[in-house]
C-alpha cells in the first residue's frame, strides 16, 4: 500500500536495488564475507583454507582453498542470485547437509564490493578468471592456478558510506574475522586453517583431525591441555552424538564468548543450548564466571531447520528439549568424572603443554589491598556534586560499606566506588603518573587471535597504563611489566581476562577510556572481600575526592542514601 504522506504508484524494484537489499541481509560486516567464503570452501571439500585480510577486511579479503573448484563455464552462473549446486528440489530443504544452500552469498558480496575469482577443478586443464564490479562482470578469461579457488574481495562497502559508518575500527573488525575463522577451525579439525591479518600470521591449525590440536592453534597449548573430552553416548535422539571438549572448572572465563556450539558442524548461536552448558557447570563455577567449551551436536538433518535466519547462525530443532537434556547430561558427567582436583597454581597445567619459562613471582607486597587504597590521590576539580563526608561504620555481606554522613545513612558499593577511584587515576586526571611493576623475569602468555587484534589497536594506551608486551613467536607475547595495581595477580590469567573485559568496553568514548574502564574494573576490590576499618575509611576519603563520586565508570550508582527524616519516619519518631 502506498504511503499516505507520499502517495506514489506501486512499482517493481530494479535488480540493483534488490541486490543491495539482499546483500544487507546477508553481508553485515567483513566477518560476514569471510564466513560465507569459508563455508563455500568447506562445502567444496577443501583441506587447506587460507584467509588474508587487510585493514579489518575493508581493503582486502582473500580466501584461498584447495577444494573441488568451479568449472569455467559455471563460474559466471555462480554470481547469479539463487544459483546453487547444493539444492535440487524443495524437499532438499528438509535435510540440508551443506553449510551453504541458498545461492545468495556470492551475488550478495558482489553487490557491495569488487570481486576477483579464479578457480580450477582438478580435472580441468586451466583455471577460469572472473572480475566483477557492483555485481557486473568486467573481465572474464583464463588463469593458470593450482586446483581450487582463490577469491579476493576489495573495497567492501566503499560505495555504501552509510554502511561503513556503522562498522567498528579495523582492529575490532579483524577480531570479528578471527572469531569466525577460529570457530570453523574448531568445527573442522581435519582442515588446515591459516589466517593472515595485515600480512601477520595470526592463526594456524595443523589440520590433522585432532580437535585438541585445533584448539591449541586457537587458544594456545596450555588451554588445550586443560580441556576434557566429552564421551559419545546413546541418548533420546537418533543418531545421538554430543562430541567435543569442555574446560576444567579452573579454566573459567569472564564472559560467554568461549562457549562455541555447532550443530552438524555448523556454527550456531543458541541461548537455550548455551544455557544447557552453563547449567552443567552449576556448583563448579563461581557466580559471574563462564566455562570454555567446544561442542558439536550431531543430529539427523531432517531434525534441524537451518533456513530461519539470513546469516544461518540460528537454527530450529525438532527435539530441542531432548537435545538440551542430552547436552547438559554429557557435560555434567564429564565434569563429575574427569575434572581434576584444583591445582595449587592457576598457571600450572598437567599434560604435554608447551614449556614456557617459569612464571616469576613479584616482590612481596604485604597489605596489598591497603597499599592500593592508601596510595595518594591528587585533589581534582569537581564536575559533579561532591560526595558527603562519611564515617565508615562497617560492612554488610562484605559487599557494601555502611557509613554515616551529615544527611543520614549511606550504603556504598565497595567495588563500584573503588572502580570510580581507579578509573579517574588511570585516566591521568591531574597529571598523575601510573605506576608500572616490572617483572623479575618476562612471562610468556598465549593470546587468542581475536585478542591479538586488541593488543595491536591499543598498544599505546596499554603502554601508558604500565603494560609492556612484545610478540614472542606464533600467538605468544612476552609480558615484561604490568600496572602496579595488578602486581599480586597471576600474570597470564590476568592478562587474558583483562583483554576480555577490554573488548566489552567498546562503547566507551575513546581508547584511553576503554583501557581505563577495563583496568579499573579488573583491579578494583571485589564483592565478598573483607575490608579493615582503615581500608573502609580510606576508600570513602578517596571517593569524596573524585570528580564523579556517585557513579562508577559504567553508570552504576556507587552509593544509596537514606535520610535522617526517612529513618525517623520508619521508626515512628515523626
Amino acid at each position: 500500500m502506498a504511503s499516505m504522506n507520499h502517495p506514489s504508484a506501486i512499482q517493481k524494484l530494479s535488480p540493483q536495488v534488490i541486490g543491495k537489499i539482499a546483500a544487507g541481509e546477508v553481508i553485515e560486516r567483513p566477518a560476514s564475507v569471510v564466513k560465507e567464503l569459508v563455508e563455500n570452501s568447506l562445502d567444496a571439500a577443501a583441506r587447506l583454507i587460507t584467509v588474508e585480510i587487510g585493514r579489518g577486511g575493508l581493503d582486502l579479503i582473500r580466501v584461498s582453498d584447495d577444494g573441488g573448484g568451479i568449472a569455467p563455464d559455471e563460474l559466471p552462473l555462480a554470481f547469479e542470485r539463487h544459483a546453487t549446486s547444493k539444492l535440487l528440489t524443495e524437499h532438499d530443504l528438509e535435510r540440508v547437509a551443506t553449510l551453504g544452500f541458498r545461492g545468495e552469498a556470492l551475488p550478495s558480496i558482489a553487490a557491495v564490493a569488487e570481486i576477483e575469482i579464479a578457480s580450477r577443478p582438478a580435472n580441468a586443464a586451466s583455471g577460469a578468471l572472473l572480475r566483477l564490479r557492483e555485481g557486473e562482470v568486467v573481465e572474464q578469461g583464463e588463469k593458470g592456478i593450482a586446483a581450487g579457488t582463490i577469491i579476493a574481495v576489495r573495497g567492501l562497502f566503499r560505495r555504501q558510506p552509510a554502511r561503513l559508518k556503522f562498522l567498528r575500527s579495523p582492529a575490532a573488525e579483524a577480531a570479528q574475522i578471527a572469531g569466525v575463522v577460529s570457530h570453523y577451525a574448531l568445527a573442522y579439525p581435519e582442515v588446515r586453517f591459516v589466517l593472515l591479518v595485515d600480512g601477520r600470521l595470526t592463526l594456524q591449525t595443523p589440520g590433522n583431525a585432532d580437535l585438541r590440536d585445533a584448539a591449541a592453534g586457537v587458544y594456545g597449548h596450555q588451554v588445550a591441555q586443560a580441556l576434557l573430552a566429552l564421551p559419545v553416548d546413546a541418548g533420546p535422539v537418533d543418531p545421538p552424538a554430543v562430541i567435543g571438549l569442555v574446560g576444567e572448572p579452573g579454566l573459567s572465563r569472564a564472559n560467554r564468548n568461549y562457549i562455541t556450539l555447532f550443530i552438524n558442524r555448523r556454527w550456531v548461536r543458541s541461548r537455550t543450548l548455551t544455557y544447557a552448558v552453563e547449567e552443567a557447570y552449576h556448583g563448579f563455577l563461581l557466580t559471574g564466571r563462564h566455562p570454555l567449551a567446544i561442542v558439536d551436536i550431531r543430529l539427523p538433518a531432517a531434525d534441524v531447520d537451518v533456513n530461519v535466519h539470513p546469516s544461518k547462525l540460528e537454527v530450529r530443532l525438532r527435539n530441542e528439549r531432548e537435545v538440551f537434556a542430552l547436552l547438559q547430561r554429557q557435560v555434567r558427567r564429564t565434569l563429575t568424572q574427569s575434572a581434576p582436583l584444583p591445582a595449587v597454581s592457576a598457571t600450572t597445567w598437567a599434560g604435554g603443554a608447551r614449556r614456557h619459562p617459569p612464571v616469576p613471582r613479584f616482590e612481596p607486597a604485604p597489605l596489598a589491598l591497603e597499599t592500593a587504597l592508601l596510595a595518594p590521590a591528587a585533589e581534582q576539580p569537581r564536575l559533579a556534586p561532591p560526595a558527603p563526608v562519611m564515617r565508615a561504620l562497617g560492612q554488610v555481606g562484605m559487599v557494601y560499606i555502611v557509613a554515616e554522613g551529615p544527611e543520614g545513612l549511606y550504603l556504598v558499593d565497595q567495588h563500584a566506588a573503588h572502580e570510580r577511584i581507579l578509573f579517574e587515576r588511570f585516566l591521568g586526571t591531574g597529571g598523575a603518573a601510573v605506576d608500572a611493576q616490572g617483572l623479575l623475569e618476562p612471562v610468556a602468555v598465549e593470546i587468542a587471535p581475536r585478542q591479538q587484534a586488541l593488543l595491536t589497536e591499543m598498544a599505546q594506551e596499554l603502554s601508558e597504563q604500565g603494560f609492556s608486551l612484545e610478540p614472542f613467536g606464533e600467538g605468544t607475547y612476552l609480558v615484561r611489566s604490568v600496572p602496579a595495581v595488578l602486581k599480586d595477580k597471576d600474570v597470564a590469567t590476568t592478562l587474558v581476562e583483562f583483554l576480555d573485559a577490554l573488548a566489552r568496553e567498546e562503547a566507551a568514548a575513546d581508547r584511553r577510556q576503554r583501557v581505563a574502564m577495563s583496568l579499573a574494573c579488573h583491579a578494583a576490590i571485589r564483592a565478598g572481600q573483607s575490608l579493615s576499618q582503615e581500608e573502609m575509611r580510606e576508600l570513602l576519603r578517596q571517593l569524596e575526592q573524585t570528580e564523579n563520586p556517585r557513579h562508577c565508570p559504567h553508570g552504576r550508582p556507587t552509593m544509596i542514601h537514606m535520610s535522617a527524616d526517612a529513618l525517623a519516619r520508619e521508626f515512628r519518631r515523626r
